[in-house]
């Protein structure tokens, strides 16, 4: 039987969900699952609020249902999902609705941050996201390998803008390292994916993109689970 991994974008975007796409490209391996990564609809532009977490909690169950569902008519195993949002939304609540494995992005990320480094310096969007992470992060129990969260004050739809982008996120990357400690960076995005090998390249850091990370992440179960 054929197997899929699903890469659920919470938000409306189908720009971002493209960029997802591009991003996870080389984890589609010869003989391993297929990878396909899906929008939500009816979800915010962004979610850049703990409302707009809340508001997709229940669409992505059903989203989840619905692509378990179309699996199985297609003769397709849905192996695994990915919820691409750096909030994790509704993570806890779909892990409910499947017996496949759910993953998150930013506790992928983190935890792919901390084998590369010791002091993990987050990029987020807006300050508004930065309590948030700090109550997630909290409730990892990892908040003492957080070197400090910095918001580069743009939001989802606007990192297209992608000259302004590159500038903001290098010099937070740069205020992370220089004036936080930073050691590895991690991307509080999943729109920001293009921007993880320029960064890399400006600042001399590793720069870990969530959703390759919790999709690598992903792919490893799925694959030792064949084994």
């Amino acid at each position: 039987m054929r197997r899929r991994i699903y890469v659920l974008n919470p938000n409306s975007s189908a720009r971002v969900t493209g960029e997802i796409d591009t991003a996870v490209e080389p984890l589609r391996v010869p003989g391993g699952p297929t990878i396909a990564c899906l929008t939500l609809e009816s979800g915010p532009p962004g979610i850049q609020s703990q409302r707009d977490v809340d508001g997709v909690v229940l669409p992505l169950c059903e989203l989840v249902r619905d692509c378990e569902a179309r699996a199985a008519q297609e003769d397709v195993q849905a192996c695994a999902f990915v919820i691409a949002c750096f909030s994790d939304p509704g993570l806890a609540a779909v892990r409910e609705t499947t017996r496949q494995p759910v993953l998150g992005i930013a506790e992928c990320g983190m935890l792919a941050a901390m084998t590369m480094g010791q002091r993990v310096g987050v990029i987020s969007i807006l300050p508004a996201s930065i309590p948030r992470h700090l109550r997630y992060f909290g409730a990892m129990g990892v908040i003492d390998r957080l070197a400090g969260d910095l918001a580069i004050g743009l939001g989802v739809t606007e990192l297209a803008r992608r000259d302004a982008t590159r500038a903001r996120m290098i010099e937070t990357g740069r205020r992370l390292r220089d004036e936080h400690g930073a050691d590895v960076l991690l991307m509080g995005c999943a729109g920001m994916a293009p921007y993880q090998e320029p960064l890399q390249q400006a600042l001399g850091l590793p720069v870990v993109e969530p959703t390759r990370a919790a999709v690598g992440m992903a792919l490893g179960r799925v694959l030792l689970a064949l084994g």
